[in-house]
């Protein structure tokens, strides 16, 4: 084949992006709608004053949330690849950053099947209860047969680990299909599954005999609580880790839109469609947890939980004691596993979109190459006997001092060395229906990055104050703080690796009106085996020819 229908020969059949509008927004709600808005937005509205909390969680959501998630479709939208060549083409010194949120997606990715493999089988479990009258010793003790000193081992479960593989290839098989194929027809199917079964959740629970008690704990305003900093930086925190920004999902996603699409308003549909989910799980949470305080005779204080405690302690415990408790088990932890899939494969995505624009790979042969490694690593890691372990002591610092790290020096440095936003705001601007005029320039470059080094600093303190869980020192040395130095200096060795020949690193700006709605010139190396070539980046003609 000739240099010239190289570049050009599969740009008319390169339709790889979401067909519509409503398939990217409804992708972009499945990645934001996942295990966090289940089980922490009713805990952390709970302990920051109930139903005074929508006023610092409305403000993180229009200060922080909309920004920064306007901020990641701009660059994803306007420099159209994954984030190591969105970033290149903002700068050359600026492909680490990529690199930086590529590496982090791919650490959330291993621990992140483990917990939805638990869910597989808590959805199993529901049906004939199988974890008795202590719900808490079954969870550590039959089902992940905890290993008693807290550290990796290689004592492997098969109740984990068989479910775990399971988990894996599903999302392979997904994202194996591509973007429109896979991705976008699992979220157009999925998500309104999800919120039918979780509406369905809610009503049941609302039912439940003290469900008033709950709902009582949650929506009760402390407007005291107003006054404590910590309750404003735990509305920012949540509103940052529920929405996917800034670790490069949103950036990967919006590359993958026509170039006409209302992005800002999008934006608007999916930030406020993940708020609104997790208003209806606080609901139902607390609706249930009102039934269980009622049944043991204690105060809703006294059985609320948060995280895996929840998920897998607390709510077994209202499954066991509730009427029709299977129904509710059936629904909660299938909710579980449609939020946690529709997650990874969005997290698996941003991995397989970064090699793949840097080495020129087809899509089923960058799924091979990126996912089976990565099912390996998180099958030896997390379904073993140690691994509940690992996987809690990874989430709690890859969350905090790699998302939040890496978010506020991307924003700083677009900001104030790369002086990015003016021409990434030109673009959404063009055509979008709400416009980013200089609130936003103040808020994405001043106001959000001091609200999360804040978060940080806080942060931080707490962890060198106090041994997280009294873990032993070499568990968060090497997966703590070990994983978060770690990735960043991979990122700088990984910008370093040449780029495919063919690919233009420069700032496409606006593509000609008579392309496609989701055409973009590629090398041979990206074609597939039917013809419909599926990739990012553009190809600078004038070298091709």
């Amino acid at each position: 084949m000739s240099t010239q229908s190289t570049g050009q020969g599969h740009e008319a059949s390169e339709k790889h992006g979401f067909s519509t509008r409503r398939a990217f927004i409804l992708a972009a709600i499945g990645s934001a709608v996942g295990l966090g808005n289940i089980w922490r937005f009713p805990y952390v509205a709970y302990e920051g004053g109930g139903g005074a909390f929508i006023v610092p969680y409305l403000v993180a959501l229009l200060l922080a949330g909309i920004p920064m998630l306007f901020l990641d479709y701009a660059i994803g939208h306007r420099l159209r690849g994954s984030p190591p060549l969105s970033f290149r083409r903002v700068s050359r010194k600026a492909e680490w950053l990529g690199w930086w949120q590529v590496l982090i997606c791919a650490v959330i990715a291993v621990y992140y099947a483990a917990i939805i493999a638990w869910a597989v089988r808590y959805t199993g479990f529901s049906i004939d209860q199988s974890w008795g009258a202590d719900p808490e010793a079954f969870l550590f003790g039959d089902f992940l047969q905890a290993a008693e000193t807290p550290g990796p081992t290689l004592e492997v479960v098969p109740g984990v680990m068989i479910p775990m593989v399971i988990v894996w290839l599903v999302t392979l098989a997904v994202l194996a299909l591509g973007v429109q194929g896979g991705i976008g027809r699992v979220a157009t199917v999925f998500i309104p599954l999800l919120v039918v079964a979780f509406a369905v959740l809610v009503v049941r629970a609302l039912f439940l005999p003290g469900s008033e008690l709950g709902l009582d704990a949650l929506f009760s305003p402390d407007w005291a609580a107003l006054g404590d900093p910590s309750v404003w930086v735990a509305a920012f925190g949540q509103i940052f880790f529920s929405l996917s920004v800034g670790f490069g999902i949103m950036i990967t996603y919006a590359s993958y839109v026509d170039r006409k699409t209302d992005m800002t308003g999008s934006g608007a549909v999916v930030a406020f469609s993940n708020s609104g989910f997790e208003v209806l799980a606080g609901i139902g949470i607390f609706a249930a947890l009102g039934f269980m305080a009622q049944a043991a005779g204690v105060a809703v204080s006294e059985v609320v939980a948060n995280g895996i405690g929840l998920a897998f302690v607390g709510f077994p415990t209202i499954i066991s004691e509730a009427p029709a408790g299977a129904l509710i088990g059936l629904l909660f932890f299938g909710s579980l596993v449609v939020a946690g899939l529709t997650s990874l494969i969005s997290i698996t995505e941003v991995v397989i979109s970064a090699v793949r624009d840097k080495l020129g790979l087809t899509r089923p042969v960058a799924v091979a190459v990126v996912g089976l490694p990565m099912m390996l690593i998180s099958c030896l890691f997390f379904g073993t006997t140690g691994g509940v372990y690992v996987l809690d002591t990874m989430d709690t610092w890859i969350n905090s001092f790699g998302i939040l790290v890496v978010a506020a020096v991307a924003m700083l440095l677009l900001t104030y060395v790369w002086r990015a936003l003016p021409a990434l705001a030109d673009h959404m601007n063009r055509i979008s229906s709400i416009h980013l005029g200089r609130w936003w320039f103040v808020l994405v470059g001043a106001v959000v990055p001091f609200v999360l080094l804040v978060i940080l600093g806080q942060d931080l303190w707490n962890r060198l104050e106090t041994p997280y869980e009294d873990y032993p020192a070499s568990l968060l040395n090497t997966f703590g703080w070990g994983v978060v130095i770690v990735v960043p200096i991979l990122a700088v060795l990984l910008s370093l690796l040449p780029w495919r020949s063919g690919l233009s690193l420069e700032d496409p700006g606006e593509e000609p009106s008579s392309r496609g709605p989701d055409e973009r010139d590629v090398p041979d190396a990206h074609a597939s085996t039917n013809g419909t070539a599926e990739t990012h980046g553009t190809v600078d003609q004038e070298e091709t020819r």
